[in-house]
């Protein structure tokens, strides 16, 4: 059923389970995002389906599209009803939607919550690529014993809003010919880059961006922002790191180890306990990286494309 035609209300129960396994799961606080979607239900403003048993509403999805690109933001089945096929027919769902009434063609997910997503079948098949990532997480208070590089040639600073249009540009230099520009089309373009730190600054989707526990690289010759690591609270006392690159000339430095040490320091000085990071499974590099600084694999998920799909 259309989440326009479902009262807000009538989400209660399956948001409060899906609030609980977040929290279990990853150490995330869900409720401010179950808040949003119950508000844009309540107003039938929120793209997406809802999955009926009986008159309780059992499960949801929502969606957004711009230009020819969709982007699934959530999809969760209470457990009791999985067994039933009830997450592949929401995707189903949002699929038919976006290729026939808005001519999408190309579709992006990252359900961190879809079990066995890397290999079970599922709707679009014959348009489907499939992403294995890893979310990772660490305790904060060993950071401070990680040891400092010095000799990085850069210069280190707290964020500052200002830095925004220079942040998008690393972001796209960062991701020319990367595995996650296949996956995140916003990587591609210094305007998709923008879009990206709008939507993690200033919307709750990803956390509460956290200024004090963000870092970033300059070039001292130059002035130039060569690297960010970009962090935000989904928790009162757990943080998640939205992004750390560095510009392509500027890597085998250190300067993505010391801007994340610097930013777990950071988080330990703000009452953090533990941090988390998502990362593409095939990114062996990086995934040494995290682990060498103490992250541990909790949970492998999959990253759906759907491309070349018409109505």
């Amino acid at each position: 059923m259309p989440l326009a035609r479902i009262r807000a209300g009538a989400l209660d129960e399956l948001l409060d389970e899906e609030t609980r396994a977040w929290r279990d799961d990853l150490d995330w606080d869900f409720l401010p995002t179950a808040d949003l979607v119950r508000r844009y239900v309540g107003t039938a403003s929120l793209a997406g389906f809802a999955l009926i048993e009986g008159d309780r509403a059992v499960g949801y999805t929502y969606f957004v599209a711009e230009e020819r690109k969709g982007l699934v933001g959530d999809l969760y089945v209470m457990q009791a009803f999985r067994r039933q096929g009830g997450e592949a027919r929401l995707l189903g769902a949002v699929l038919d939607a976006l290729r026939t009434s808005r001519q999408v063609r190309r579709i992006e997910s990252q359900l961190m919550l879809l079990e066995d997503a890397l290999v079970r079948p599922l709707p679009g098949a014959e348009h489907l690529r499939r992403f294995e990532r890893q979310f990772m997480a660490a305790d904060t208070a060993p950071a401070r014993l990680l040891p400092p590089r010095t000799d990085t040639g850069a210069a280190f600073q707290l964020w500052q809003d200002p830095l925004q249009e220079a942040a998008a540009q690393v972001i796209a230099e960062a991701y020319q010919g990367h595995i996650d520009g296949e996956i995140n089309e916003q990587y591609r373009s210094a305007a998709g880059a923008r879009r990206f730190l709008h939507n993690i600054i200033q919307y709750p989707g990803c956390g509460r961006f956290c200024r004090e526990a963000s870092w970033v690289a300059l070039d001292p010759s130059s002035g130039r922002l060569c690297g960010i690591c970009l962090v935000s609270l989904v928790a009162g006392d757990v943080g998640h790191i939205t992004q750390v690159c560095v510009t392509p000339e500027s890597r085998g430095r250190g300067i993505g180890y010391e801007l994340l040490r610097r930013s777990l320091i950071s988080l330990a000085e703000l009452g953090a306990r533990r941090v988390s990071l998502t990362v593409t499974a095939v990114n062996r590099r990086a995934v040494a990286l995290y682990e060498a600084m103490g992250f541990l694999t909790r949970r492998r998920f999959a990253a759906l494309i759907w491309e070349g799909l018409s109505g």
